[in-house]
């Protein structure tokens, strides 16, 4: 999924540096879904932009993107 993004991240793209991912559990597996991208910001926080429109019950992930 594309978006335009005028954020600049710490390292100055505007590539996302995390992909942010929750646990779905299945029958006999265990698989991650990918609600949204998020950008390492100059003072250590994220700026997070999830897709679509979502209730998230529990915990999510942020995980590095490899450059």
């Amino acid at each position: 999924m594309a978006f335009k993004n005028k954020h600049k991240s710490k390292n100055g793209t505007s590539k996302p540096t995390h992909t942010l991912r929750r646990k779905v559990y299945g029958d006999d597996e265990v698989e991650f879904e990918t609600l949204g991208v998020a950008w390492e910001r100059e003072d250590g926080g994220l700026y997070i932009k999830l897709y679509g429109t979502q209730i998230i019950e529990g915990v999510f992930y942020a995980f590095p993107n490899k450059e």
